[in-house]
């Protein structure tokens, strides 16, 4: 057997046929894809039920919020202040008037109350400060599908883990009704005294034996099947039939272009990073630009405008005012080359990411390979063992042979239909696993 899969993966022509023929031998399932719960049906569930979901539509609530902030940044500020102090000194008029008093002696104690309005007029900090939460927003949503898609991988474990033993119980179910069939030719054999009684005993511990088989598997497939509704948040009962996805076409096109797909919800995520960087550099020149603002000012105090005064008096100004650092000593220089690396580190990230998916992908393919060709051999194995069991039955019913033997080779048919069953569900799983590393779709 190691000749003949030596020989295999040295002939590519070879192993596409061995692909074709899983394809077929995967069609033939009568619980495929055409019918029962899909498991793409089951990944949107199970995104749909988690809260981290919600969060999508949050984080675009929290940004709108912020933007609106920042936009109103372009309306007037109206600002209301009052103020009462008193001083201990205040100017005095150096030339004195009659009676010796100071021509003017303005109050110790004064007062003011006003409003101020100011309107910017040229202000290069707002748009790159909306284009850096917009962003932001982009990527903390990407962050978001990063996370909820690693929701596939345990949605994989759980279906698969169900489908398997869903498998293994329809096998073991075709056992238990064959055996029924012996049991009751052994006991109209018995009762016409033409096989001992020990006989049909043999039949019958087998049976029951089964039958307890068949009760572990759906009690370990319930288990499987609660797990998958707390992840999808949907009841699912015994009788639910899950449906094996058919993937060998999608797995043979996507093994060619392993190496440039980035379907990934994380690649997504690391352009997200690097736009947000570039925002916030942007923001971070801008803060070195100044800001032309015109401003309005009316209030009425004691004094007003005229300082000497000792009245109360309204007053008014208005004017421009500039605002321009002339040197922060290179901090922004600093700023802008802190982020050039933060935009290094994402990228370090991003290559160290697919390596690491690379090397998943060589174990899923070597998986498949692997599986595809056990599974092109088990239907020779298992046309090998019922012609065996064929052959023993009719002997057993001839009575050429012992009950014990004839049972030996039905376990072993059933070993074979059990091994079958296995594959067909680990290809199809390592099939998934494969498309789901790359981000690609599963149907």
């Amino acid at each position: 057997m190691k000749l003949t899969f030596e020989k295999l993966a040295l002939f590519p022509a070879a192993m596409t046929l061995v692909l074709a023929c899983a394809a077929s031998a995967v069609a033939q399932n009568p619980q495929g894809a055409a019918g029962g719960l899909t498991i793409d049906s089951l990944y949107r569930a199970a995104i749909d039920a988690d809260p981290r979901f919600h969060a999508l539509q949050l984080q675009a609530d929290q940004t709108a919020l912020r933007l609106k902030n920042i936009e109103s940044e372009r309306l007037p500020a109206i600002v209301a202040e009052g103020q009462a102090q008193y001083q201990s000194d205040v100017p005095t008029a150096p030339v004195l008037g009659p009676g010796g008093q100071p021509l003017f002696s303005p109050p110790k104690d004064t007062y003011d109350a006003h409003f101020r309005i100011d309107q910017r007029l040229f202000d290069k900090t707002i748009q790159p400060r909306l284009a850096a939460e917009r962003a932001q927003l982009s990527e903390a949503q990407a962050r978001i599908r990063t996370a909820l898609f690693g929701l596939r991988q345990e949605v994989n474990e759980a279906f698969f883990s169900a489908a398997l033993l869903q498998e293994r119980a329809g096998t073991l179910a075709a056992t238990i009704e064959d055996l029924e069939s012996r049991l009751g030719e052994m006991n109209i054999r018995v009762r016409e005294g033409a096989s001992l009684a020990a006989d049909a005993a043999a039949i019958e511990a087998t049976l029951l034996e089964r039958r307890q088989d068949e009760a572990d598997l759906r009690a370990t497939r319930r288990g499987a099947l609660a797990r998958l509704s707390r992840l999808t948040g949907r009841t699912m009962a015994d009788t639910d039939v899950l449906g094996l996805p058919e993937l060998t076409a999608a797995v043979m096109q996507a093994r060619g272009a392993v190496d440039v797909t980035r379907a990934r919800p994380e690649y997504d995520q690391f352009a997200r990073t690097r736009e947000r960087l570039a925002r916030q550099q942007d923001v971070a020149t801008a803060q070195d630009q100044p800001r032309i603002s015109a401003f309005a000012r009316v209030g009425y105090g004691r004094p007003g405008l005229n300082f000497i005064s000792d009245q109360f008096e309204s007053y008014g100004l208005a004017g421009l005012q500039v605002q321009w650092k002339a040197s922060n000593w290179g901090t922004t220089n600093r700023e802008r080359e802190a982020l050039a690396l933060q935009q290094q580190i994402v990228a370090d990230d991003e290559a160290a990411f697919t390596r690491g998916l690379g090397r998943s992908t060589e174990a899923d393919l070597a998986a498949i390979d692997r599986l595809t060709i056990a599974l092109a051999l088990d239907d020779r194995i298992i046309g090998l063992r019922e012609e065996i069991e064929r052959s023993m039955r009719l002997r057993f019913q001839e009575r050429v042979v012992t009950s014990a033997e004839y049972l030996d080779r039905s376990a072993e048919l059933l070993q074979a239909r059990f091994a079958r069953a296995g594959h067909r569900v680990e290809l199809a799983q390592a099939s998934a696993r494969f498309l789901t590393t790359l981000g690609l779709e599963v149907r």
